[in-house]
């Protein structure tokens, strides 16, 4: 069932191969790639903010001049138990919500599906529950939507004593609630879409998973699904372009001395069968991936990489490449990428490595002092490193005065993030012919309040010209209190040709603790503050409370805020 050689001969690259149904509107969140959203705690509706915290799912009026609070419900079917559950990810396909989740007491990935009207009303329509490990990713996002399409990674140990066994292979299940025949598990991943590379697979070291991709169509009422996976060791990296998906394999032997095997898989979301091929090294994260218009895949691999499962992409050592590949490369999963694909680059940092895709630049650096403890008599210092990933040219690199903790595009553009001593620093980076620091911004006493790319947003006004924003919290926290605690406000910058200033901050509120009966999901770990730029209005979502801010000339001021806590009146309260 599991013979080697059971990949196809390469799908041609095409984007038409993925249908999006109407015109694609302007996203209120910071995307990897146009027109594949990504699961997050907010989204837009019409007229509403749907808004996914702490297992509850809510929706604010903010169309035309409007600010209140419409609905809330459950975020989970009513008769489910809630304990052990986390409801992470939101996605919105037409009038449908899509909520994402994790159950340790059923031991499965949970979708949960709503209706919402023009008016902002919800109503629970249905729950699926797939087989599944936990898929939690500190940097990753476990769903995409692609027009009516719903796409998740979902990750499922195998032990090698229940291979035989038909009830351990990802299966969904319709729940209702007193359970019922349509209660049953069905198999949606049949034998023949389970696929490998032709290397050796010790099932008693090797820690088998199956890396499950599954797609959902939401355009129907009753939501059907299959699956496709890849079988291989543990560790993982997946990155969804606009028409596939995919799944990066590590396996590391017990010999020091000996190189860690990986292969990489392309699973294409059309339904045709998935390539592979085999590759040295491993990905930090989803942003190391680029499918360009141009055939080839590109992605930023160091010698040693644990994956980017929980806390995992954190951390990265060795020798750092660029890989750059054909698509036409990929075969049955028994070729291996030549070494004239590898581009050698410098070397990364072991602590908290960033790397982004602006235009046609790749651009990557390190050495976070704030997220994993560097002392503070640690040189503030840091590189970045810039190159044109078509090109062979050598890559620069530009000495910073602060940290690498956020690497972010402005247009055509870049800003590099992170923190010198209690300060936060923004630097402006040009990609032109040459890559170039431009100017700085200072905000004293501050850190980012928000590690995940949806916490960043830029709005672009003009070529050369727009507003940043950013979740900022006190320098004085420490370690993760800065991310489970919330963020003290949002911080905006102005960028003017690459000059940056300060427009003020909107702030939450000083009594943060409320009582919110709060029954699943009590931890913000996809945190809780966002930066939203709907038309020309400008808002701050900061837990419970969206807080709206006015543009007078280059400052932003509290113009009003409302206050969604559960039980609370939801009436708007306007600053002075």
């Amino acid at each position: 069932m599991l013979a080697p050689g059971t990949l196809s001969e390469p799908a041609s690259a095409s984007l038409d191969s993925v249908t999006v149904s109407g015109a694609v509107a302007e996203s209120i969140t910071n995307l990897q790639t146009a027109g594949v959203d990504e699961g997050g705690i907010v989204k837009q509706h019409g007229r509403h903010l749907v808004v996914l915290r702490r297992g509850r799912l809510f929706t604010l009026e903010v169309g035309g001049d409007a600010l209140r609070a419409v609905a809330a419900i459950d975020a989970f079917g009513p008769g489910i138990d809630p304990g052990g559950s986390w409801y992470d990810e939101m996605l919105i396909a037409g009038n449908t919500i899509a909520v994402i989740g994790y159950s340790y007491d059923r031991g499965g990935t949970e979708i949960g599906l709503f209706d919402i009207d023009a008016e902002g009303r919800l109503a629970y329509r249905d729950t699926y529950q797939l087989r599944a490990s936990d898929y939690y990713s500190s940097r990753n996002y476990a769903s995409r939507l692609i027009g009516q399409t719903l796409v998740f990674y979902s990750p499922l140990g195998l032990s090698p004593w229940e291979l035989g066994s038909d009830s351990i292979y990802p299966a969904l299940r319709h729940w209702r609630r007193g359970g019922g025949s349509d209660g049953k598990f069905e198999r949606i991943l049949p034998a023949t879409r389970i696929h490998r590379s032709d290397d050796t697979l010790d099932p008693f070291k090797d820690s088998l998973t199956l890396h499950t991709v599954t797609r959902c169509d939401l355009s129907r009422r009753d939501m059907t699904c299959e699956s496709t996976a890849v079988l291989g060791p543990e560790s993982r990296v997946f990155y969804v372009s606009a028409d596939s998906v995919f799944v990066w394999t590590t396996e590391y032997p017990d010999d020091d001395n000996a190189p860690a095997r990986s292969s990489v898989f392309r699973i294409p979301l059309d339904g045709s069968a998935p390539t592979g091929l085999k590759t040295s090294g491993g990905p930090i994260d989803q942003l190391s991936f680029l499918q360009g218009a141009d055939g080839y895949l590109n992605v930023l691999v160091t010698a040693e990489s644990p994956g980017e499962g929980m806390w995992k992409a954190e951390t990265r050592e060795g020798d750092t490449a660029l890989l750059r590949v054909p698509l036409s490369a990929f075969g049955d999963g028994s070729d291996a990428a030549q070494s004239w694909h590898y581009l050698p680059l410098p070397p990364i940092s072991r602590y908290d490595p960033q790397n982004r895709y602006i235009g046609d630049w790749l651009v990557y650096g390190g050495d976070s002092e704030t997220r994993w403890g560097r002392d503070s008599g640690d040189d503030d210092r840091s590189l970045v490193h810039a190159l044109r990933y078509e090109q062979r040219d050598p890559a620069q690199s530009l000495v910073l005065a602060h940290a690498v903790e956020r690497i972010e595009a402005m247009g055509a553009d870049g800003v590099l993030v992170g923190n010198a001593g209690d300060d936060l620093h923004f630097t402006s980076l040009r990609l032109s012919e040459r890559a170039a620091t431009v100017s700085s911004f200072v905000q004293q006493d501050a850190a980012q309040g928000e590690t995940r790319t949806h916490g960043f947003f830029y709005k672009r006004q003009r070529p050369d010209q727009g507003i940043v924003g950013l979740p900022v919290v006190r320098r004085t926290l420490e370690d993760m209190e800065r991310y489970l605690e919330g963020s003290a406000g949002v911080l905006y910058l102005r960028n003017h040709a690459l000059r940056l200033s300060g427009m003020g901050q909107l702030d939450a509120a000083s009594n943060t603790g409320k009582n919110d009966d709060c029954r699943a999901s009590c931890v913000d770990w996809y945190g809780n503050a966002r930066p939203l730029f709907i038309g020309d209005r400008v808002f701050a979502l900061l837990g419970y409370e969206l807080v709206e801010g006015k543009m007078e000339g280059e400052r932003i001021r509290e113009l009003r805020r409302i206050d969604f806590t559960p039980g609370k009146r939801k009436r708007p309260s306007v600053a002075n």
